[in-house]
């Protein structure tokens, strides 16, 4: 129910001249989205009767948890909403097939090494299980994608991502790699863990006031690329993990949980050139083709920037 106040010739007056709306310069589109904003927070604080000192307080937290916004955002389930919308979009311009798309989240590091065909992404270090994946890029038809990048990240068995786990070597567990051929691609790595945003941190206290973690599953980020073709961001979960259909950033989806098969076959073993049994996953991604050139690109938005002198 729209509060009287807010709806009130004072306010909705006081509403234009917030935005701008009463005069001539600026940006029209902004003036209309600031003045929504501002004129929908003034009603959840006239209906919850929000007091100066609750006004305050959740301004403190939003100026101490700026930090943490890229998780804050994925938590509240913008990131996923934007893919719902963009979801709609292509169901009603009749755009379906292909990989689904899942949010990027906040960890993506640009210019990773990039390798032909096949790439190892840990550095050795991490003794956690083996993982080998690999699959096909591929069009709409099932032709293969020759020359396309696979831009792949994930964390190592403690959670962490190289770049913001000052432990962890610059690019560990992140490569770009260029299909061969016949559009395959292969890495090595090892098997990732999920990860919890920071305890106690301004995303945990959030989600906790209102009664929820802060736990993600194990998963591996993709980038997905190709001249032609429409830029894919998706991400795969580990099947089994607990939080799989319990991911605090909304992220699942079914069609991006993988077998994850245990590979204990010797001959196996001694084809991977390993000593033991590993995690195997086959799982293949399916490109649409591009509208416009725009298509092609990532989404824009400030990221973390490549680690210097890497």
């Amino acid at each position: 129910m729209a509060s009287e106040l807010v709806q009130s010739p004072e306010i909705q007056a006081y509403l234009d001249r917030i935005s701008g709306l009463d005069q001539p310069g600026g940006d029209q589109r902004m003036k209309q989205i600031l003045r929504r904003i501002v004129s929908d927070l003034f009603t959840t604080i006239d209906d919850f009767d929000v007091s100066a000192e609750e006004f305050w307080a959740a301004l403190h937290f939003m100026q101490q948890g700026a930090p943490e916004f890229g998780l804050i955002a994925p938590g509240l389930g913008f990131d996923h909403f934007l893919d719902v919308r963009m979801d709609i979009a292509d169901k009603k311009a009749g755009t379906t097939g292909g990989t689904p798309r899942t949010i990027e989240g906040p960890l993506y590091i640009p210019g990773a090494p990039i390798e032909k065909g096949r790439a190892r992404l840990d550095d050795g270090e991490d003794t956690g299980e083996v993982l080998i994946m690999r699959g096909t890029v591929k069009d709409l038809d099932g032709k293969p994608i020759a020359g396309a990048i696979v831009d792949v990240w994930h964390a190592n068995t403690k959670g962490g991502y190289s770049g913001f786990d000052p432990s962890q070597k610059p690019y560990n567990n992140r490569r770009r790699i260029e299909t061969a051929a016949d559009g395959s691609y292969v890495f090595r790595s090892v098997v990732p863990s999920g990860y919890s945003v920071p305890p106690q941190g301004s995303t945990d206290r959030l989600l906790q006031s209102v009664g929820r973690h802060g736990n993600r599953p194990a998963h591996i980020h993709f980038f997905v690329s190709a001249p032609g073709y429409r830029h894919l961001t998706t991400q795969i979960n580990i099947d089994g993990d607990p939080y799989l259909h319990d991911d605090f950033a909304f992220a699942t989806h079914n069609d991006l949980i993988p077998e994850v098969v245990r590979q204990e076959d010797p001959e196996q073993i001694r084809a991977e050139q390993l000593n033991g049994p590993f995690s195997q996953i086959d799982f293949d991604f399916t490109l649409q083709k591009a509208a416009d050139a725009a298509d092609t690109e990532v989404m824009a938005r400030n990221r973390a920037p490549a680690p210097a002198g890497a």
